[in-house]
Parts: structure tokens; C-alpha cells; sequence
């Protein structure tokens, strides 16, 4: 049963559109990711979900509530969590959270099995201000008061940008937790490493969706083969594969470049062309694409669409 439906869902600023005639499900006790860039629409679209901002066309309902209509109805079922750090900078840590609990007629105590996991890492600092503390625990806090209230849905809009890999871990491992509890996750998130963290994602540019499945579904849709290729002289490396005429595309990925060969190209031929322009310690070694090799993929296909 989908808690989210959107429908023909578009906004525009000026000459910019910043969606494009969305049409979206998300699933009861889901963890929907939504991966993209910045400008690709994300924020426009989790702001339209928060009822902070109308669409100029097209609708979209949350637990059988529009967002337009019944704005206020939606506000009292939500938690939202902004890109920005929205809290009271000038209250501690405690009376923020206490704070936004009373707001939705609750308690700390009464809800704090939902948000311990991340609150103990701020509880020494409880009395601090809110303004004082540092990017990672701005986070921590603004998460824990939008979810003090045992929200239905909780909307991150790029929760993890600018904080540490260890919190990063800590808070996607408390989202696959709240699924037990049936509230309904929407997350964006510029990190495509992330997405296996999900149930269903949605690869988003330019104001549309290209793909949406789960991580694994949208990984073995990846057309051909792909190529992990490491070489000494890896700044001049990219040029190189570029310039090979079985390459179909070529892309840096961590320590090496994820290279699409073009049907029939074996990897000796690419070994070769190397080796002519002074390429040594040469390893290609086929691997499995991953959620950003397909939006690369897919990104390209769009673009070579128009």
C-alpha cells in the first residue's frame, strides 16, 4: 500500500524546471532513496512533500491527504528534515528536543526508544546551545526533533552532506531500524554509495526520475560489461582510455576508471593501446557495475536523447 503518490508532479522557477511530470509511489514502511546531484530537483520535490511549497501542476498525496488541500493535516503525520539546520541555535540540545515534542503534543520520554541510538552521542552535550554545536551533531540533533513525535513519514533531505563517515554509517543503520517501527523513509542524497542502503531508490536529473528500483534491480540493467583499469600515470590515464576506439565510455571510481568497452573489444586490444603510449603495471579486471556506473549510464542516454 503506497503512503506517497505523486502524479504528473511539475514546478517550475522562471525558465528553470525543477520537475518534470513526476509520477511516483512510495511503499508503507519503505526506505526510498532518492539519489541525484545538486540541482537535479531533489530538495523542490521533498519541500512539495513537506507542503512548504505547491506545485504549479499535478498532484501528490500523502496517507490519502493532499498536500495542498490538507496541508495541515500532513504537517501533524510528518517529520522533516531540511538540507539546512533549521533549529533553535539560541536553545540547548535538551530544550530543542523538548521543545518539538511538546509541539505535536508528546514527550522525550515517551518516543525516546526512537531516537536513542543518535541522541546518546549528543547527551553529554545537552546543555550546550544548539548554534555551538558542530556539523555532525547539528545533524543528529535536527534528526532526533524530526522524529520525536513518532512521525508516519520522515522526510531527510540530504541528511549525511557534511558529516563525518562514522556518523554517516550510525544514521543510515538508525533509518533501517525505524522500518520496524512502520514509519516510511524518503532520504535524498547526493552519494551514491549510499543507495544500497535502501529498499527502492529513484536515480533523479533534471527534474525526472531516469530509473527507479531497488539498488540490485537498477545495477542489473547495466548494458555490457564493465572494466576496472589501473595503471601508473593515472592523470593521463583517462585521456588515453578516451582515446581508445573500443571504449564506449570511461569513468574515474575510486583508485581506478570503470571503462564500458564497445561490443566486441577484448581487453588485450585495450592492454595494447596502453602499453603504445608508455602505460606500465596495466590491470584490467572486469567488475560488477554499481548504482554509479548506471547513473552515469543512464545520464548519458538522456542527454544524448535530447
Amino acid at each position: 500500500m503506497a503512503i506517497i503518490q505523486a502524479e504528473h508532479l511539475t514546478k517550475r522557477y522562471k525558465r528553470t524546471v525543477a520537475l518534470d511530470d513526476l509520477n511516483f509511489a512510495v511503499e508503507q514502511g519503505e526506505l526510498y532513496g532518492i539519489i541525484g546531484p545538486d540541482g537535479a530537483g531533489k530538495t523542490t520535490l521533498m519541500r512539495i512533500l513537506a507542503t512548504l511549497l505547491k506545485p504549479d501542476a499535478g498532484t501528490a498525496r500523502m496517507a490519502e491527504l493532499d498536500v495542498v488541500n490538507d496541508y495541515k493535516a500532513i504537517r501533524d503525520i510528518i517529520g522533516y528534515m531540511p538540507g539546512r539546520f533549521a533549529l533553535y541555535q539560541d536553545l540547548t540540545v535538551e530544550e530543542n528536543l523538548r521543545f518539538f515534542a511538546s509541539v505535536f503534543g508528546t514527550t522525550v520520554e515517551e518516543n525516546y526508544h526512537l531516537v536513542a541510538d543518535i541522541y546518546r552521542h549528543i547527551e553529554p552535550f545537552k546543555k550546550r546551545r544548539a548554534g555551538r554545536l558542530s556539523g555532525g551533531m547539528k545533524q543528529k540533533l535536527a534528526l532526533c526533533c524530526a522524529l520525536i513525535h513518532k512521525p508516519r513519514v520522515l522526510l531527510l533531505d540530504e541528511p549525511t552532506t557534511g558529516i563525518d563517515p562514522v556518523s554517516r554509517h550510525e544514521l543510515w543503520d538508525m533509518l533501517a531500524r525505524l522500518r520496524q517501527e512502520g514509519i516510511s523513509v524518503v532520504a535524498t542524497t547526493p552519494y551514491m554509495d549510499e543507495a544500497a542502503r535502501c529498499d527502492r531508490i529513484a536515480l533523479m536529473l533534471g527534474g525526472r526520475f531516469m530509473d527507479v528500483d531497488t539498488p540490485q534491480g537498477i545495477a542489473a540493467r547495466y548494458p555490457g560489461h564493465i572494466w576496472a583499469v589501473r595503471a601508473d600515470g593515472m592523470r593521463r590515464l583517462a585521456a588515453d582510455l578516451r582515446s581508445f576506439g573500443g571504449t564506449a565510455s570511461a569513468f574515474s571510481f575510486g583508485d581506478a576508471y570503470h571503462v564500458t568497452p564497445a561490443e566486441g573489444t577484448a581487453p588485450g586490444e585495450l592492454r595494447r593501446h596502453l602499453e603504445a603510449r608508455g602505460h606500465t603495471h596495466i590491470s584490467i579486471e572486469e567488475t560488477q557495475p554499481t548504482v554509479e556506473d548506471c547513473f552515469m549510464w543512464l545520464a548519458k542516454k538522456t542527454e544524448d536523447g535530447k
